[in-house]
């Protein structure tokens, strides 16, 4: 879209709703009068510019936000996104995930999981002439790896300087592209997590509610060579020093202040068709729902809890259950909406702004139509393509796979392999060989494939794939004591279980895979071509779809722009900027929510029994009283969690709240249970993220765990 247009529609919805929208940072100085008058004190410039403060501070670890906290490198997020870390290093005898961790010195700072990064956003540029070029006659799978080869030869020419990570991003469907070069620090090690009873207080039942008394943070520090630069653990490596880091606030903030968040958030569908929506709501959120929590039921039954098949599976259990009460409030808050007729209205409307002008018509007339049957076709095998995807949670099926597929991909250049598969991406690919042993069971695996294969044993025939059905020997008729004993032959000859066997696979070649005896290689290499046959089918699909989907969003965002509504881009992970207020809200009829949870919240909770059962000591010290300095007058104690008008979904998770200074004042972690469905459209009334104080953050650490190196080493505003 031509920059003036942008930046027109950008001024247009000033005067729609100021707090919606997840802003890429190059679009915030044209938001510069409206930021000041909402209370931003410095430049709004600054936040524009990635290798400056207070944006260079913020940071990635790949599905979780993280901030720089210290000129040494000290990086402070979730303790929900350091969850995996933590049960990493966590065992039955020293259990961090509940008794909490801190270390003293550098020396006794722990490696995070195998594969964790720290990513540093150095430069996004546009891109869209240069993926486009020579490829806007292609259709369908000609398309989709025309783009994808475009896509990839811009990474490699980006990551020729050392110790980088590129990325092209799509937005708008498609309709414009951006290179997002980071720095991609490799050492990344686990500083401080307060004990579970503190980082993840309340458990699933508070999960996405309010009022919200969790300690949900933790500290990493990234590491670099002597040199400065990126490098693999070593024990001579030293603390990262960043270009800047954010100060921490104990004064924190007021009812009624102005925030911001810096994040990457995942992923809105804000701009999803009537039929997207009619489908998801009605039908994957439920499925999803009903699987993800038979999946928890299955791990909580087959590994007792404080064993160690449990413990490898917190993070798995955490996961599943947090998108679980996700769905579930989706579908709730779907039924009591008129979504579904207004996405129609919208598209009706659309449809006869079309019409009414030729220049319109001739550009979008098939546009709409064109959608909605790529669409439909796309959701033809969802019930099959579904099951395919929870199968992808166990492990030992999904390791051969993937190890069988390194293997052919070998077979390739470099430049036309699978993105996954390519050199830059092997010290990930063996990272994730790596971390299994600390996250896989035969047991619990065993007992989720099974559930997962009866489940597609009963579809009908036509949606089953011939190859897979012959390798776990699934017939017309059902037969579940014939798969259960397929199943436990599987696990009882495999080798995969063991890290270095699975280590040198990935340098074998597809013969040696061929001549395997290994049950789970045959697998893989059995459904091998029929894998690859549904693969080009969806590349097709896709490929149709990418054609389709940039006009469909070029026609809305100009359809948006002459109504003044706000015109963004929906969430993709990459770096956005979000700006609002500290404020409560009306949850229902009767009830107003206070924008401050206090510590005394905590008391009135706690049943000594988890998820409440904060330790003994701070239950001490709030009887006592013992504030210290973080004691706020206006609700006569230290405040635990804060809500906010902030746009932010998923991704956000450990993003920074700033105040107009761009001094943290607390951490994002999680929305209020009505907000979850603002991935699909803001409400004013409704929408609040739910952040950490950091007065509480600073509490914690001073008087419950003495945490005092690290308040030493962060530039604490009193």
């Amino acid at each position: 879209m031509k920059t003036w247009l942008l930046t027109a529609a950008i001024a247009a919805s000033f005067t729609a709703q100021a707090d919606e929208g997840m802003w890429q940072p190059h679009q915030l100085p044209a938001m510069a009068d409206m930021l000041k008058e909402k209370g931003l004190e410095i430049d709004a410039k600054s936040i524009s510019k990635l290798t400056e403060f207070p944006m260079n501070a913020v940071i990635s670890l790949g599905g979780c936000t993280a901030s720089f906290v210290s000129p040494k490198g000290l990086v402070v997020t979730n303790h929900h996104c350091a969850y995996g870390a933590i049960q990493y290093n966590s065992t039955p005898e020293k259990n961090l995930l509940k008794d909490g961790f801190l270390a003293k010195t550098y020396k006794e700072e722990l490696p995070a999981t195998p594969g964790s990064r720290v990513y540093v956003t150095e430069a996004v540029t546009d891109v869209t002439d240069k993926v486009k070029k020579g490829q806007m006659d292609k259709v369908g799978n000609d398309f989709y790896t025309g783009i994808e080869q475009q896509e990839k030869a811009l990474v490699a020419e980006c990551e020729k300087e050392d110790g980088y990570h590129c990325q092209v991003y799509s937005f708008h469907g498609g309709l414009e592209y951006y290179l997002v070069k980071q720095l991609e620090i490799r050492d990344v090690r686990l500083t401080y997590n307060p004990a579970g009873s503190v980082g993840k207080y309340g458990g699933d039942i508070d999960n996405w509610m309010w009022p919200r008394h969790t300690g949900d943070f933790s500290f990493y520090r990234a590491y670099v060579g002597k040199d400065g630069k990126p490098a693999d653990f070593h024990a001579d490596n030293v603390p990262y020093e960043p270009k800047s880091f954010l100060k921490v606030s104990a004064k924190g903030v007021s009812d009624g202040d102005f925030v911001m968040v810096a994040g990457y958030p995942g992923s809105t569908n804000r701009y999803r068709t009537a039929n997207e929506v009619e489908n998801q709501f009605e039908w994957a959120y439920p499925e999803g729902k009903i699987l993800r929590e038979r999946m928890i039921e299955i791990i909580k039954d087959t590994a007792a809890e404080g064993t160690d098949d449990r413990i490898k599976y917190e993070s798995l259990i955490a996961g599943l259950a947090n998108y679980a009460k996700n769905f579930a409030s989706m579908i709730e808050f779907y039924g009591k909406m008129p979504m579904l007729d207004d996405r129609k209205k919208v598209e009706s409307d659309l449809a006869s702004w079309i019409n009414t002008d030729s220049a319109r018509q001739e550009k979008y007339g098939k546009t709409l139509v064109e959608l909605d049957k790529l669409v439909t076709k796309s959701q033809q095998n969802q019930q099959r393509d579904t099951l395919l995807g929870y199968i992808t949670y166990t492990t030992m099926l999904t390791t051969a796979r993937d190890l069988y597929r390194l293997a052919n991909e070998k077979t390739l250049p470099d430049m036309e392999r699978e993105p996954g598969y390519q050199e830059r991406d092997i010290a990930n690919f063996t990272s994730s060989m790596e971390r299994i042993d600390r996250r896989y069971a035969a047991s619990v695996d065993k007992a989720l494939l099974i559930e997962m294969l009866t489940r597609y044993a009963n579809l009908p025939v036509e949606q089953r794939l011939p190859a897979f059905d012959k390798a776990f020997n699934i017939g017309n008729k059902f037969d579940a004591k014939k798969l259960n004993k397929t199943v436990d032959k599987m696990f009882a000859k495999t080798k995969l279980a063991d890290q270095a066997t699975r280590l040198a696979w990935m340098d074998k070649s597809v013969a040696d895979f061929k001549k395997s005896n290994d049950p789970f290689i045959q697998f893989a290499v059995s459904t091998y071509d029929e894998s690859m046959k549904l693969e080009q089918a969806q590349k097709q699909l896709s490929g149709d779809l990418m054609k389709v989907r940039p006009q469909f969003m070029d026609a809305i965002i100009a359809y948006n722009r002459e109504l003044g509504k706000p015109v963004y881009a929906d969430a993709n992970s990459s770096l956005r900027v979000s700006v609002g207020n500290v404020k409560g809200y009306s949850p229902q009829d009767g009830l107003v929510a206070v924008p401050f949870t206090r510590l005394e919240g905590i008391l009135a909770k706690d049943t000594g029994m988890d998820p409440f059962d904060a330790p003994a000591k701070q239950l001490e010290l709030i009887k006592q009283k013992q504030y210290g300095d973080y004691y706020v007058k206006a609700i006569d104690s230290v405040p635990v969690n804060f809500l906010s008008t902030l746009d932010t979904t998923g991704g956000n998770s450990g993003s920074p709240t700033l105040n107009g200074r761009a001094e943290l004042v607390g951490l994002l972690f999680d929305g209020v249970y009505e907000s979850i469905i603002g991935d699909w459209g803001y409400d004013a009334n409704k929408n609040r993220s739910i952040q950490v104080d950091s007065r509480y953050m600073l509490w914690i650490m001073e008087h419950v765990d003495h945490a005092d190196n690290l308040l030493a080493e962060m530039e604490i505003v009193k």
